[in-house]
């Protein structure tokens, strides 16, 4: 990869032999490698386990989880929270695995759609959850720095699983779960 952004440099009209930018092709190699970190990792071994039995069948949210990814369009980042809502049946997940699971799919090429979608399904594959629910809100850079140059804008996304997508209450309960404090 180094000698890949080495070539971009050149391209872009830029002397990657001048001294500031001598170490660039590494660090920007490095950067891009933890960027995408997602594509190494897999939902079983980010889970590692932390499923466990409980009576509990009330909603469990976790808001303002932080994400940040690239914009398979332009490579270009788009940041912004993530909230995970689901209805247990019978299992829990250890607290730090949810922004796991987001940070595992984000930190991929993606469309927030998609992404939304992606962190659902996860949660609900391991859980076998009466309902998930995931709202993303996140602005793109693609949108803010090029194009149209929109610096106010943010897209919202969301997917509703199970009794989140079915029964109309629950979907409102975590909806307005989300806009309190």
């Amino acid at each position: 990869m180094e000698e890949l952004f080495r070539e971009l440099i050149r391209r872009i009209g830029e002397d990657p032999n001048r001294e500031e930018l001598l170490k660039t092709p590494y660090r920007a190699a490095r950067a891009l490698e933890y960027l995408t970190k997602g594509y190494r990792e897999n939902l079983e071994d980010v889970v590692n386990g932390a499923v466990f039995r409980s009576d509990t069948d009330e909603m469990v949210i976790v808001k303002n989880i932080e994400l940040y990814s690239l914009c398979e369009h332009h490579l270009l980042p788009f940041v912004g929270k993530c909230h995970v809502g689901y209805l247990p049946r019978e299992k829990i997940i250890g607290l730090s695995k949810i922004p796991r699971i987001v940070e595992m799919f984000a930190r991929r090429l993606q469309i927030q759609e998609r992404l939304t979608r992606q962190i659902a399904d996860a949660l609900q594959r391991v859980l076998d959850a009466r309902g998930v629910g995931v709202v993303i809100e996140a602005k793109h850079l693609c949108l803010m720095m090029r194009g149209v140059e929109k610096q106010n804008s943010s897209m919202q996304t969301s997917c509703m699983l199970g009794s989140f997508r079915s029964r109309l209450s629950t979907r409102m309960e975590f909806l307005t779960l989300l806009q309190r404090l």
